[in-house]
């Protein structure tokens, strides 16, 4: 599958840390050229020291609309592949969310992935693959998830919709949708038994997803293995929706 996306050129959004930065680092050792987006430039460094050949970095807010048009319109080559993977999550019960936390979330979370895949169409080439990163949270309800859960909900709808317009282009556009991936941030916050136990209860594997298992998924989506899975969105919770 990897040996798949050699000399193709992959955009990611949020690639600083987390699923981002394990799926630039794969790509690159896989022989594509990535550009890796970010808003951290200490983060965007330390990318290009593991890889100065095939990382390209750029530093920019996604949530910044009129920049993102700006910058991508002019900073960026023709793709084969673009992973909108930025997002944010500020989990609190509902009677707690303010106006602020509910703009972040769909300020990065959805209205990100909309300008990012407007701004980079017409350097995306003819059968290209986008994948955007949803969450299982778009269709099962977590407490203190509410305002992440409509973003990631509204995600899997654009999905849907970019899927068949731009399909005539043979422009595929997929999602995947994990539930807690133990990244360095999710292994801290989920860490605690009596948090995790209730969650892991209803997941018939009774672990949670592993950053590996995110790559990988993204990485089929973006291959020519799945020439012909289109408007898709890959479930990655180890049963959880069955239980």
């Amino acid at each position: 599958m990897w040996d798949n996306l050699s000399n193709k050129v992959i955009l990611v959004t949020g690639a600083g840390a987390g699923i981002g930065q394990a799926l630039v680092q794969q790509l690159a050792k896989a022989g594509a050229t990535v550009i890796a987006v970010a808003r951290n430039e200490q983060q965007l460094q330390e990318l290009v020291a593991f890889d100065k050949v095939h990382i390209k970095p750029l530093l920019l807010d996604v949530a910044d609309w009129d920049n993102v048009h700006k910058v991508l319109s002019k900073q960026v080559p023709q793709l084969d592949g673009l992973v909108n993977n930025a997002g944010v999550a500020i989990i609190k019960p509902f009677e707690q969310l303010s106006e602020s936390d509910f703009d972040t979330h769909f300020d990065v979370n959805i209205k990100a992935v909309f300008s990012v895949t407007q701004a980079l169409l017409p350097k995306l080439r003819d059968g290209a693959s986008i994948v955007n990163v949803s969450s299982i949270a778009a269709s099962r309800s977590f407490a203190g998830h509410t305002a992440y859960s409509a973003t990631k909900a509204a995600v899997d709808s654009l999905t849907k919709s970019l899927a068949l317009e731009l399909g005539p282009r043979r422009i595929r556009v997929n999602s995947v949708n994990p539930t807690v991936v133990l990244t360095r941030m999710g292994r801290d916050n989920w860490s605690e038994p009596s948090k995790s136990g209730p969650l892991l209860a209803h997941i018939p594997l009774n672990r949670f997803c592993e950053v590996h298992e995110v790559t990988d998924a993204i990485g089929y989506l973006l291959s020519d293995k799945s020439s012909f899975v289109n408007g898709h969105h890959i479930n990655l919770e180890g049963g959880y929706s069955v239980s």
